[in-house]
């Protein structure tokens, strides 16, 4: 692992869209403009973002999924043998109504030679240039693991869809490093979603959480040694909302104990995460990272205290040793094109808040 990634202040990578990006999107939509209009503006508000980071003080740079509508889909749906499509319900997230979108298999699934998302991170680097690290952010191979996206026909079986997803993964993950991408991360609201449904007695938790791990397992089996690859992992992020509960417990040893990415992102700003004594899990774990707690909330403007923070973060080091620990929001600002309730000023004082603690709590990086 880099001895710089992650960082001891990151963030997960979404933020909120600016106006003129949204107006872009929706005259493309309505057909006012062309492609190369959108791509034209989503370039110039990619580059505004990532002096916004720099200006934060924020090392990790990322095109704040600017160019996507979901924060999984958009990947998704460019993958051989998945579609998009409209279902008849939505995701249940609480008192909020979603967007009716989601993705299905409608073929055998491959990586995509020509995905977009390769060229989007070779635009941001060039944006970027030497002036700080890039991470690039994509879903989980779990996401795709829910009954209704690939029991649909084409698939025996959900371990032979599994195969084909884990090789697409891995192409994807060759893709980007011949790309020039060193620091990915992988989003994986799917381990929240076991957590979520541990005891349900109509919810087959240990098979459903067996192929997840070997999901994992094998993507990262041919990792590059000098490529970053991380996760986060969350219970949901819709218009300041939330879809899932439940403590890390049910699935921390294998997530923690036997995955091998290099760092951790993962939500604790609520008590719908449970508490840190999980994590003993992760210092069994050969392949040594980084747990990267999301103490600081990006679904509500105001600011945490900073006191409390640090007693957090004293409290998780009773557990695992404070030099492995990192410190970002628990989620993205904007999950999907939607974004959080809160100003853009809002959302840089919360960046802020995290170098400052983070500065104030590990030194320089």
């Amino acid at each position: 692992m880099s001895k710089t990634l992650p960082l001891h202040a990151d963030t997960v990578g979404s933020y909120l869209r600016t106006a003129a990006l949204k107006q872009a999107r929706a005259d493309f939509a309505a057909g006012k403009i062309n492609r190369d209009a959108l791509t034209q503006i989503e370039d110039q508000e990619i580059a505004k973002l990532v002096q916004d980071q720099l200006d934060a003080g924020i090392q990790v740079i990322t095109d704040g999924e600017f160019r996507r509508s979901w924060w999984h889909i958009d990947f998704l749906e460019n993958l051989n043998g998945i579609e998009g499509f409209i279902p008849e319900q939505a995701y249940a997230f609480k008192n909020t109504e979603v967007r009716k979108y989601n993705t299905r298999c409608c073929g055998k699934v491959s990586w995509n030679e020509n995905h977009p998302f390769i060229q989007h991170y070779q635009s941001l680097a060039k944006i970027v240039g030497n002036r700080g690290i890039v991470k690039y952010t994509i879903p989980s191979p779990n996401q795709l693991m829910y009954p209704f996206i690939w029991d649909t026909g084409v698939y025996a079986s959900k371990q032979a869809f599994a195969q084909d997803v884990r090789q697409a993964y891995k192409d994807a993950i060759r893709a980007f490093y011949q790309a020039g991408c060193r620091y990915l991360q992988i989003d994986d609201v799917y381990w929240g979603t076991l957590c979520n449904n541990y005891g349900k007695e109509d919810f087959d938790f240990e098979g459903s959480k067996q192929i997840a791990l070997e999901n994992i397992q094998a993507i990262l089996a041919d990792k590059p040694a000098d490529m970053t690859i991380t996760t986060h992992v969350c219970r949901g992020n819709y218009k300041s909302s939330y879809l899932l509960s439940g403590a890390y417990d049910p699935v921390a040893p294998e997530l923690f104990g036997q995955t091998a990415y290099d760092g951790y992102f993962l939500e604790y700003d609520t008590d719908r995460a449970g508490g840190f004594e999980p994590l003993k899990y992760f210092n069994d774990n050969p392949h040594k990272g980084r747990i990267v707690l999301g103490l600081i909330t990006s679904k509500f403007p105001e600011l945490e205290d900073k006191a409390a923070v640090k007693a957090r973060i004293a409290e998780a080091a009773k557990i695992v040793p404070l030099q492995q620990l990192a410190l970002s929001p628990q989620c993205g600002f904007a999950s999907t094109e939607e974004g959080n309730i809160m100003t853009e000023a809002q959302q840089w004082a919360k960046v802020k808040l995290v170098e400052e603690i983070a500065a104030e709590v590990w030194g320089e990086d």
